[in-house]
């Protein structure tokens, strides 16, 4: 008690010859420092052998919040090679456990759901941009079966009809955009790529009538629900934010215009569409309930959203690796001449399986640049780790990297070269093992069909699980419709000649180019 008395009385002196800011400054830094110093040793002297290792942090709740977001890919590399592949870092104050390795991904991604969840991390970010009662806003069960209506719509008829109709919105698309007037020009490439599939995506999967109503404006709404996906978003998706407001109102907006079509054709009595619109409205859940209006406007929404991402930030990705590299854009060009034809006649769904390096451009594509860096799931009940001591508590979150072991040497030799010719069986940088083929894969149903669980291939670009996207064929198409015309109409190199590619944008959720992304393009003669 005598020290206490000693130590009081210089501090309340000095303390009271300070102004009232200086004193509210000595404070607050008191407070900082007591808290670094407690949270410094709590790592140090209380550790649990039981939990994966701590990544070693100065601030409390900020924990490794900062070096995270600002490179997540580097973040998990860097402390991989410090703690393995299982560690834990605190995110925002809550701690979340990383699991690398093919073993980690399928730990996590095939979890069952007595054990993870991903609607109680995403509902609050999901919600607000798709709407109510579909995807996260619903019993798992019940996503499962608007999964199982989506998928069932997206079949090799479909597809066949569809490449025509990508085909031409890409060809008119360039033929209107004023930032592609004249012979040549410099342009900012993901502005454009993202528009592109927003319009491929409406026409295709939603029909002449919705495409009708989506111009540029309506694609920029879009983008206001894109802007919805913020990472502070998981703490502030109520706040009254400028970001979260446009949200708002593209959202009502949007689903104005599905639910007025819907009113339209119900009226009409119309039954000669095959689009998604169209097999909602006729789609029934198992306990005989017709899909609610306002579910089939949230889900078209949901539907389109969930490949904006993908699609928007894979092609902005395709279009800048081909511009660092005009000779595969060359080498793609001879492709399509040699394959189909120099008169290169109308694009058809059988002519992709004719060209492997275009299919391997996504791929390539996909595996360097993966759209989602991060996906997380709440742990429901402490999971043992298998061939470990540690076991994951209910207070963590987990966290899956896929895009880790498509970078890793151990499966792609010199994994941060963009290389697509890697993708042949006899190139000497063909990957070492890739089980994602759907005949080598374990099926299993989630409810929405036969998946493949693929949780241990290290190629995951779709995701694996129940979880795993259903578009994934769609995507493919599509992207590589999309490459395949590109490709006819025009020449890109980067604007200084190099063979650079510009740095990520991990601000989002979604793995973007930095903007401004410019290129220089040249019109072919077609």
């Amino acid at each position: 008690m005598g020290i206490l008395e000693e130590i009081q009385g210089p501090v309340s002196q000095y303390m009271s010859q300070l102004s009232t800011p200086s004193q509210v400054g000595v404070i607050v830094g008191g407070v900082v420092f007591f808290g670094v110093l407690l949270n410094v040793l709590q790592q140090i002297l209380f550790k649990n052998p039981n939990e994966p290792p701590l990544v070693f942090h100065w601030f409390p709740v900020i924990g490794s919040t900062i070096t995270y977001g600002m490179d997540p890919p580097r973040f998990f590399k860097e402390n991989r090679a410090k703690y393995g592949d299982i560690f834990t870092f605190v995110l925002l104050g809550k701690k979340t456990t990383v699991y690398l390795g093919t073993e980690g991904n399928d730990f996590i991604l095939n979890g069952k759901i007595k054990d993870v969840c991903a609607e109680d991390i995403y509902t609050v970010l999901t919600t607000p941009v798709f709407g109510k009662d579909v995807v996260y806003d619903c019993p798992n069960s019940k996503l499962m079966e608007q999964k199982k209506f989506m998928k069932i719509a997206l079949t090799t008829t479909a597809f066949q009809s569809y490449v025509p109709i990508i085909a031409d919105e890409v060809s008119s698309y360039f033929k209107r955009c004023p930032d592609f007037k004249g012979k040549s020009g410099v342009v900012n490439i993901p502005k454009n790529m993202a528009e592109i599939t927003i319009f491929t995506a409406s026409h295709s999967l939603q029909g002449s009538e919705i495409r009708s109503k989506f111009d540029e404006s309506l694609a920029a709404l879009y983008h206001d629900l894109d802007m919805g996906f913020t990472p502070v978003n998981f703490m502030l998706h109520w706040a009254p934010l400028p970001w979260n407001k446009r949200r708002d109102n593209a959202q009502r907006t949007i689903a104005k215009v599905y639910m007025d079509t819907i009113k339209e054709r119900r009226a009409a009595g119309k039954s000669d569409s095959q689009d998604m619109m169209w097999h909602l409205m006729n789609s029934t859940y198992k306990n005989g309930a017709n899909v609610p209006d306002h579910e089939i406007a949230h889900m078209l929404i949901a539907l389109l959203m969930a490949g904006q991402h993908s699609s928007s930030s894979t092609s902005s990705w395709m279009m800048l690796r081909l511009a660092s590299r005009p000779d595969i854009m060359e080498a793609l060009y001879r492709e399509q001449v040699e394959a189909l034809g120099a008169d290169l006649p109308p694009l058809k769904y059988e002519d992709l399986a004719k060209l492997p390096l275009n299919q391997a451009i996504v791929k390539e594509t996909l595996r360097l640049h993966a759209p989602i860096h991060s996906i997380l799931r709440a742990v429901k009940s402490p999971m043992p780790v298998p061939g470990t001591k540690y076991v994951v508590p209910t207070s963590h979150t987990l966290l899956s990297a896929a895009g880790v072991t498509a970078t890793d040497p151990a499966y792609f030799p010199q994994p941060d070269i963009w290389e697509p010719t890697r993708w042949s069986k006899d190139s000497p940088l063909a990957p070492s093992v890739v089980r994602n083929d759907a005949e080598e894969e374990e099926k299993i149903d989630y409810g929405y069909g036969m998946v493949s669980k693929g949780g241990k291939s290290p190629y995951l670009p779709f995701g694996a699980g129940r979880h795993r996207c259903i578009g994934e064929q769609f995507a493919n198409v599509q992207l590589q419709t999309i490459n395949a015309m590109i490709v006819r109409m025009f020449k890109f190199r980067n604007v200084d000649g190099s063979d650079k590619v510009i740095e990520t944008d991990y601000a989002s959720l979604f793995s973007r180019p930095i903007e401004p992304a410019n290129i220089h393009w040249e019109k072919r003669d077609w």
